[in-house]
């Protein structure tokens, strides 16, 4: 039975390898968009539904106008670069959300909330940018699809745990299954989550630039971000989700040339077809 799951968790990684357009990191995501695009979409519809929108008519339209301009750069780049399916696929929408936390997301298929929350982070219209830009990295780069990929793996891994020691005592059992839960969550998931959010500062980076927004802002905003109330309380980065704040304030300066001269490659390609 182990020798089983182990070869179904390698086939998976060999079947299921793509890579990231742009970063070129390769990705395992065996979950399809018929799969998660249709929960992802009724799933927007509910929280939309049971949260309150905006109803500050300036700040919503600034939301809703950086992000088509920016889904608008991302479907041009994926058109070009003969991704035509996957760009039909999308369903962007941006909406805004009264709501004092400090957040915004998007879900699988481009489906986007900035909660007010952080507008005070953004600062300005090139804040907003750096942030949908992040946001929409995420969608384009299917992390929703690989986290839930890599998610399965890591019950498999657990279910090879549990078979390899079935013959030992309950105690040597429970060692064994409480070693494999911290390690692959602090080993692997929690890197891999880190992973994810500095590709999508990257990718963001680009996205923004390419949509006539000024790059120099995206390490700002994580400026800003450090320097609210409460920052300096933020877990060890080893323990996180996310890069610390100035991992990500020293990452996103030096990769500011390097994507300022993608994002012009891209439009130039884009203007020339």
């Amino acid at each position: 039975m182990k020798k089983i799951i182990s070869i179904v968790i390698v086939a998976i990684f060999l079947v299921s390898c793509s890579t990231v357009p742009i970063t070129g990191r390769k990705r395992v995501n065996f979950v399809s968009d018929a799969q998660i695009l249709p929960m992802s979409f009724a799933q927007y519809q509910g929280f939309l539904s049971e949260n309150k929108l905006s109803t500050n008519t300036a700040e919503t339209n600034e939301i809703k106008e950086v992000g088509a301009r920016i889904s608008k750069a991302v479907d041009r780049f994926m058109r070009v670069n003969d991704m035509k399916a996957e760009a039909d696929s999308y369903r962007w929408e941006f909406n805004l959300v009264e709501d004092k936390t400090i957040n915004a997301w998007c879900m699988p298929g481009g489906k986007v909330v900035f909660y007010t929350g952080i507008l005070p982070i953004c600062k300005n219209t090139d804040g907003i940018a750096a942030v949908m830009g992040h946001e929409v990295a995420h969608a384009f780069a299917k992390h929703g699809q690989e986290r839930m990929s890599t998610g399965t793996i890591q019950q498999l891994g657990g279910v090879a745990v549990a078979v390899a020691t079935a013959n030992k005592s309950p105690e040597q059992r429970q060692i064994w299954n409480t070693v494999y839960g911290v390690g692959s969550q602090v080993g692997v998931m929690l890197p891999f989550s880190r992973t994810h959010e500095r590709e999508a500062d990257r990718l963001g980076l680009v996205f923004m630039i390419m949509a006539g927004y000024n790059g120099e802002e995206a390490a700002e905003v994580w400026v800003r971000m450090s320097q609210r109330a409460g920052a300096d309380q933020a877990p060890p980065e080893i323990l996180s989700t996310h890069p610390s704040n100035q991992s990500r304030i020293n990452d996103l300066r030096a990769y500011l040339p390097e994507a300022t001269v993608m994002a012009k490659k891209f439009n130039a390609k884009a203007l020339s077809n």
